[in-house]
This record gives structure tokens, C-alpha cells and sequence, in this order.
């Protein structure tokens, strides 16, 4: 690559870290500046361990994944508005953007009925987000956006959902608790590098032991 096309990348890079920082800066659910942060990091980690992919690709998708997303704006045409106008300011091919734009379309967990993913930029951006939601971030996390949905903590005469669609995956009637069995628990197994299986085992213990301690402390006393 060129001295000349190196520099370019950068500005597009840091203006996209601005746009998103601004954008996200103040969110409250657990989809903010700092998890989006942490997910460019970690996809340009997986892709440097795993010698494969597009690095500028990657960041920049990993950069944007959360700017379209139906729960952050007042409707997915909405949203996915906002991604198209940002990305016409920069200076990027139409390969670039479609690429880019079919990654952040295709991660989404969407109740195990996502996309199927056709670039491997694409699996490392998804395990990126995945690896976020589990874990000590991800339990703080699911907190975060159960409170901020009006969801309860844990009602143990909620069911656990099980082969949702959509739908019902957003809309239903659940508790933060119950997103570990219906989402959280389940991501360990739905990664796509070696790299993130390998960086999950630890993360997914720390889930299976916080559970394990708050069914010990949910009816007031210690068994």
C-alpha cells in the first residue's frame, strides 16, 4: 500500500472514531463509546492473531456496528439512514462501503436467527461484539441495558424463550437474568475464530460462576 493511501486510511479511521464517539458518547445501555472501543480492539487482535483479513476494513466496521442498530435509534430505516449519510462523507470506494455496510448488517445476534456471514471480516467483527457481551463486561452490561429496557432482574416464574423469532426476541417479556440462558451462555459456542474461542473460556466461566453465586444470595440467605 502507498505511503499516500496509508495516510488517507488514517484520517478516515480517526474521523469515524469522532463521529462514533459523539454519536455514542452518552448511551446508557451498554452499546457506548467504550464497548465499541474495545470491539475495534479486539477484532483487530483476533485478525493480527488469526494472520488474516482486512485491518481497515475491520476497524471500520467494528467502529460503525452499533450505529444502525434498531435498539439505539427510533427505527432500524432510521438508523441505517445514519450509517448511509456518515458514510457518503468519506472518502471510500462502493466496494468499500458495501462491504463494510454487509458486516454490520449480517453480526447482529437477533435472537440466533442472524445472518449467515460471507467474509471472514465479517466472523471477526461478530466474535469482537460476542466476546463483549460475556464475561465481567458482559454481565455488567446485560444489567445495564435490562434497567434501561424496564426489565426486572430476575423473576423466577419468567420461562426462559427458547427458538424465538425476531419479534419476540426484542418485544418479550424477559429479565436480565434470563438473557444469559437465552443469548449470553449460548456465545461461546457460536464464535468463529480460534482466537476468540480461545479468549471466551475464561470469560464464560466468569458468567457460569456469577450465576451460580446469585441463585446462593436470591432468597436472602446463603445455602
Amino acid at each position: 500500500m502507498k505511503v499516500g493511501a496509508i495516510k488517507v486510511t488514517e484520517i478516515i479511521i480517526k474521523q469515524t472514531a469522532q463521529f462514533v464517539h459523539n454519536e455514542l458518547s452518552e448511551d446508557s445501555t451498554g452499546h457506548d463509546w467504550f464497548h465499541v472501543d474495545r470491539v475495534r480492539k479486539n477484532a483487530l487482535y483476533i485478525s493480527k492473531k488469526e494472520r488474516t483479513g482486512n485491518p481497515f476494513i475491520i476497524e471500520m466496521a467494528a467502529l460503525l456496528h452499533d450505529i444502525p442498530d434498531e435498539k439505539l435509534n427510533d427505527s432500524l430505516e432510521k438508523g441505517e439512514q445514519k450509517l448511509d449519510l456518515f458514510l457518503h462523507t468519506l472518502q471510500l470506494t462502493d466496494g468499500d462501503k458495501h462491504h463494510i455496510k454487509e458486516i454490520i448488517n449480517t453480526i447482529s445476534y437477533k435472537g440466533g436467527k442472524g445472518a449467515e456471514l460471507t467474509s471472514i471480516e465479517a466472523k471477526i467483527v461478530q466474535d469482537a461484539d460476542r466476546l463483549d457481551a460475556i464475561g465481567a463486561i458482559g454481565i455488567a452490561r446485560a444489567f445495564a441495558y435490562g434497567g434501561k429496557k424496564g426489565q426486572q432482574i430476575y423473576n423466577p416464574a419468567i420461562q426462559v424463550r427458547t427458538d424465538m423469532n425476531l419479534e419476540e426476541y426484542r418485544k418479550g417479556k424477559s429479565t436480565s437474568i434470563h438473557h444469559f440462558y437465552e443469548k449470553l451462555l449460548k456465545l461461546k459456542d457460536l464464535l468463529n475464530t480460534e482466537t476468540a474461542k480461545v479468549m471466551a473460556e475464561e470469560r464464560h466461566q466468569m458468567m457460569e460462576t456469577f450465576l451460580a453465586q446469585f441463585y446462593r444470595e436470591w432468597n436472602g440467605q446463603e445455602s
